[in-house]
C-alpha cells in the first residue's frame, strides 16, 4: 500500500508540474504532432464528464491549409490557427431535441446491456423539459459542457507534451458558415490550435505563470 501511495503521489506531482509548465502558446512552428498524441487528446475530450452524460458537442479536427487560412481571417489573424499542426473546433448542439436525447440514452442501454427503470424515468424527465426550453438557453447549456471537454483536451495536451492555445477570439457566425455547421445543427464555441511552440517568436514562452494565490481563490467553509 505504501508503494501504491508513493506512486500516486509521484503521478499527481508530475501532472501538476505539467500544468504549471503549460501556457497559451503565442507562436507555433508548424511541426506535425504525431497522430497517436492527437488521438489521446481527443480521447481525453471524449471521456470528459458532461451534464446527464449527453455530450452535447462535437469536435472538428482541421488540418486543411486552405480552411485554416479562412479561419485565421475571422480569428483576429492569430498565427497559431495556420501554424498549428491540428486545429480543434469545439461546436455545441444548437438545441436539445428528442432525437439527440434518445440517442444517448439508447447508446447507454446498448453498451451496458440492460435497461434501468430509474435511468428510463430520468430519460422521460429530460424529454419532458429540455426540448421545450428556449433554443438559446439550450445552446448555452450545451456550450458549457463543451468547455469541460475543452479543459480535458488542454490537460491531456500537457501530458503529451504538446503545446496548445485556448481561443475564444473568433467570429462564430463566420466560422459556422465556413464549416457548414448549420447543416449539422451545431454552433462553434471554442478553438484549440495544437502543435509545437516557436520559442524564438513566442513572447510568452519564458515568462513566469501568474495565478491568484490559493488564499484569494479558495474559501473553506467548515
Amino acid at each position: 500500500m505504501l508503494v501504491l501511495s508513493l506512486f500516486h503521489k509521484k503521478h499527481k506531482m508530475n501532472y501538476l508540474e505539467l500544468l504549471n509548465k503549460r501556457y497559451a502558446t503565442k507562436a507555433m512552428n508548424g511541426e506535425v504532432v504525431p497522430e497517436e498524441k492527437i488521438n489521446n487528446i481527443l480521447e481525453a475530450i471524449r471521456l470528459a464528464p458532461t451534464s446527464s452524460g449527453l455530450q452535447p458537442f462535437e469536435v472538428l479536427v482541421v488540418t486543411n491549409k486552405e480552411l485554416k487560412n479562412q479561419i485565421r481571417e475571422i480569428a483576429w489573424n492569430q498565427s497559431q490557427v495556420t501554424d498549428c499542426s491540428h486545429l480543434l473546433v469545439f461546436a455545441a448542439w444548437d438545441h436539445y431535441t428528442e432525437e439527440r436525447i434518445n440517442h444517448m440514452f439508447d447508446l447507454t442501454n446498448e453498451i451496458r446491456g440492460f435497461k434501468n427503470e430509474g435511468w428510463e424515468n430520468y430519460r422521460q424527465m429530460l424529454l419532458s423539459s429540455y426540448p421545450q426550453r428556449d433554443p438559446q438557453k439550450n445552446f448555452e447549456h450545451a456550450a458549457r459542457q463543451a468547455y469541460i471537454g475543452f479543459m480535458a483536451g488542454i490537460s491531456q495536451a500537457a501530458v503529451e507534451e504538446v503545446d496548445c492555445t485556448p481561443m475564444e477570439g473568433f467570429d462564430p457566425n463566420a466560422l459556422d458558415k465556413i464549416l457548414n455547421l448549420q447543416e449539422k445543427n451545431l454552433k462553434s464555441v471554442l478553438l484549440l490550435p495544437v502543435g509545437y511552440r516557436d520559442a524564438e517568436k513566442d513572447w510568452l514562452v519564458n515568462l513566469v505563470k501568474v495565478r491568484k494565490p490559493m488564499s484569494e481563490l479558495v474559501t473553506t467553509i467548515k
